[in-house]
């Protein structure tokens, strides 16, 4: 017998969550919701319980808050890419503030200063350098049409992927993430290759030409391309992209890469460039005035900041809270592509990165020699491992060091190497600042923490990065 749904009425909103959903306590049950916002009075259905909160869904909205605003994206609740459109943009700054102490009171439960007030983003909207899309041969109908209705053509879709849903998309019409003309592009994608009658990917079925597409830009309107497809295809390669490149000429860059493969990896296939260089040129204006811009080469696959605008904010905050005094050994864990790395070389003595990712190591190392840096040098191989005591006798012992993990945090070898070697201070640049607090918990003992200051990266979503000032204690 089918359960019928349970319904709780006329329950306000308290909270917005971590995950980017929203936190109702109807008769001291947690229930978490999507796409609400604190102080709407709504009806909820539950549809999963666990053992200690439940899932639901708002079914009728009874009062709105004074924190909503309209979204201005046609997609939203579809995609889950902006989960806090709905939310005025000082509230989301609010709350994201609200999510570090709560984190470092819950789980750090440490001492710390007065959090400094979130660094929020002048762009909120277009401030993405890269997007990825997806085609499919099963887009998301959202017309309540019933099945059989559509034909085969109208079933493409090409767009992002729903939560959860490996085989459908959104069809896009229109991204508020990217500066123009990245929807003009992915539009002019969709419609040629509609016209021509070129398949779309089947993921359950491994089939069909189109797979994905990716569309990175620069700050000065330049971009790149990078193609996808299953298998080759002329009409791709001899119509498609050639049409594309004069339809855009802020097209300076494009890409073409085959996988036949059952995951969407690419990073481990050859890429064909053919237009241009196989890189982006960024630029990122020096810590300190006097000193020329960086400039960073970004290639198909490299890891780069995807909001630079308010990357160099992030890293003027860590340099300014770092006291640089121009004669430090500096080491920079989780270096990735040494952005962190070369924009502080040029005020250090010298600098020393490690990354596990051989090709982002390899990026590091063109980006140091075009900038002219010789202060800089980098290794390669797991954190945990090569962060050792033989490592630091060849390379010294830092005087400060600055941290930059993935959401993971530190391997806790990591952790204990640095309780072990005691440099001064510590910058700990997080983008989990649940992780982030649990390594100071770890690292209390020996250090102390001095400034906290979040930095609002993802505007319109739940994601917040975070600084944190560690001195080592008794000095």
């Amino acid at each position: 017998m089918k359960k019928t749904p349970e319904i709780i009425e006329n329950v306000e909103i308290i909270d917005a969550g971590a995950e980017g959903v929203s936190i109702a306590k109807p008769d001291e049950k947690v229930v978490f919701i999507p796409f609400g916002a604190p102080g709407d009075v709504v009806d909820l259905q539950v549809y999963k319980k666990k053992k200690n909160c439940f899932d639901g869904k708002i079914t009728n909205i009874r009062k709105f808050s004074d924190k909503r605003v309209q979204p201005v994206c046609e997609h939203f609740g579809l995609c889950g890419g902006c989960k806090w459109q709905h939310l005025d943009y000082q509230w989301q700054l609010f709350y994201k503030q609200k999510q570090v102490k709560d984190n470092f009171d819950r789980i750090a439960k440490i001492d710390y200063p007065e959090i400094t007030p979130i660094l929020g983003c002048e762009k909120q909207y277009f401030y993405r350098n890269k997007l990825e899309f997806s085609f499919s041969n099963r887009k998301w109908l959202t017309d309540g049409a019933p099945a059989g209705t559509y034909s085969e053509e109208d079933c493409k879709g090409f767009g992002y992927h729903l939560p959860g849903l490996f085989d459908r998309v959104i069809d896009v019409e229109h991204c508020y993430l990217q500066a123009d003309p990245s929807n003009d592009i992915r539009l002019f994608i969709r419609d040629f290759t509609m016209k021509k009658h070129i398949s779309y990917h089947n993921v359950r079925a491994h089939e069909g030409t189109m797979r994905n597409v990716v569309v990175r830009c620069n700050a000065k309107g330049e971009f790149m391309v990078i193609v996808v497809i299953n298998e080759e295809n002329d009409i791709v390669r001899n119509e498609m992209i050639p049409a594309l490149c004069e339809r855009f000429p802020q097209i300076i860059s494009v890409m073409l890469v085959i996988n036949s493969k059952f995951n969407d990896m690419i990073s481990d296939l050859p890429f064909e460039c053919l237009k241009g260089e196989p890189y982006l040129v960024e630029t990122m204006k020096s810590p300190r005035a006097g000193f020329a811009d960086l400039m960073f080469r970004v290639g198909p696959v490299s890891f780069f900041q995807t909001n630079v605008y308010q990357a160099e904010r992030l890293y003027k905050a860590a340099f300014d809270l770092a006291g640089v005094k121009g004669d430090e050994l500096m080491y920079d864990l989780y270096t990735g592509t040494g952005t962190i790395a070369l924009y502080f070389s040029r005020f250090v003595k010298k600098v020393v990165g490690i990354e596990y990712v051989e090709e982002a190591i390899t990026d590091a190392k063109i980006n140091a020699e075009i900038n002219g840096i010789t202060n800089a040098t980098f290794y390669v191989g797991d954190m945990a491992k090569v962060f050792t005591d033989e490592f630091i006798n060849v390379n010294g012992t830092p005087d400060f060091i600055v941290t930059d993990p993935p959401r993971a945090g530190m391997h806790e070898n990591v952790i204990g190497q640095l309780l072990k070697i005691k440099a001064r201070r510590i910058v700990y640049v997080s983008c989990n600042p649940a992780t982030q607090a649990r390594d100071l918990a770890l690292l209390d003992p020996s250090y102390a923490v001095k400034a906290v200051q979040p930095v609002d990266m993802f505007p319109h979503t739940q994601h917040v990065e975070n600084i944190v000032l560690l001195e080592l204690r008794n000095l």
